[in-house]
């Protein structure tokens, strides 16, 4: 049975641990590169313009924000989880002891969450796979996190232009045709069903029961 979000709130920012928001809700992750479309994404899952902050200026998120976002079965079951929308990598303008001290806090936070089920890495698909893209992807497959790759602003490109970035963000980052990279646009939109059923999938929310 198909899911739906029907209600997203944002809950808190955090610099430290002990500002994360209490429940027992999962938590997927969102991280990439500056500019690569986060917030821009989250709305456009949730239905909800203005839920995460967007900004023309790359940079802007420089804490750990959480939405908490309910789901709705076809059946009526109902299960809640938690977006995390992450500070962007990669950002030249900022300081090195700022884009290391944002570096040590997003690290620090994947490894004290509890609840974190999946990590969803942004990728631009106008651009060329980056060696910070590779590295961040490898630091978290070797932490253990699933990670599921999302090129974005797939709109921007033709279809078949799409399939080769596809193709090029797979060989780039070395993962087996069994791992998709799911394609998505926030403007279209696109690739909101797949990403819908990929945190589904992570979470299990049918593998619990009705509340």
């Amino acid at each position: 049975m198909q899911w739906e979000i029907i209600r997203a709130e944002y809950v808190a920012s955090a610099v430290k641990a002990s500002q994360f928001p209490e429940g027992e809700e999962p938590e997927v992750a969102f991280i990439g590169r500056s500019n690569v479309g986060k917030s821009s994404l989250i709305n456009s899952l949730c239905r909800h313009n203005g839920l995460a902050r967007t900004s023309g200026e790359p940079g802007k998120t420089r804490t750990v924000n959480f939405f908490r976002v309910w789901f709705k079965r076809e059946d009526g079951l109902r299960r809640s989880l938690f977006l995390v929308d992450l500070p962007g990598y990669g950002y030249a303008k900022r300081s090195k002891t700022e884009r290391q001290d944002l570096l040590d806090w997003t690290q620090s936070y994947f490894r004290s969450s509890q609840r974190l089920r999946l990590v969803v890495q942004l990728l631009d698909i106008r651009r060329e796979l980056q060696p910070l893209d590779l590295t961040v992807h490898r630091w978290l497959q070797d932490e253990g996190l699933t990670v599921q790759p999302v090129a974005t602003k797939i709109d921007k490109l033709s279809r078949s232009a799409v399939s080769g970035a596809l193709k090029a963000l797979r060989t780039g980052l070395g993962i087996s045709a069994e791992t998709p990279i799911l394609a998505y646009s926030s403007l279209m939109p696109a690739g909101r069903q797949e990403l819908l059923a990929r945190l589904v999938e992570a979470v299990d929310f049918d593998a619990t029961d009705n509340i």
